[in-house]
């Protein structure tokens, strides 16, 4: 029932963003933090919804790119900034999660579905590029 809850936040923040015709963040609306510690948790509980369960994306009401596969996460620090500030549709989940909890979403998605890239992202180069010291 946690993760349906979660998912539900998440799909609003996406659809709260489709209808303003811009980026939402996370200050636009303010959901708290997720539980979701490790990055399958986190794919599982709020990525998924709308990148679909295998990464392969959707399209109906929106357009929800694929991840599987996707030659932009060999750099590393594209889908962490992707995450802390958000894109299009996207929002900005950087007020709701970690840096931990980015690095091990990051990490999860750069291993898993086709995509084999070795350089994990650590909570450390996420707080560096959310601009903390």
């Amino acid at each position: 029932m946690k993760a349906q809850h979660r998912l539900s936040v998440a799909l609003a923040l996406v659809s709260a963003a489709t209808l303003a015709g811009s980026m939402a963040t996370a200050q636009d609306y303010p959901v708290g933090h997720f539980d979701e510690q490790t990055g399958q948790a986190i794919w599982e509980g709020i990525c998924q919804g709308c990148h679909m369960p295998n990464a392969q994306g959707a399209v109906g009401a929106g357009a929800y790119p694929k991840l599987a596969g996707d030659p932009r996460l060999a750099a590393n620090v594209y889908p962490v900034m992707i995450v802390l500030n958000g894109q299009r549709a996207m929002p900005s989940f950087g007020a709701n999660f970690s840096d931990a909890q980015v690095a091990e979403v990051v990490n999860y998605l750069r291993t898993h579905f086709g995509n084999k890239y070795k350089d994990p992202v650590t909570p450390e180069q996420v707080k560096a590029l959310r601009g903390g010291s």
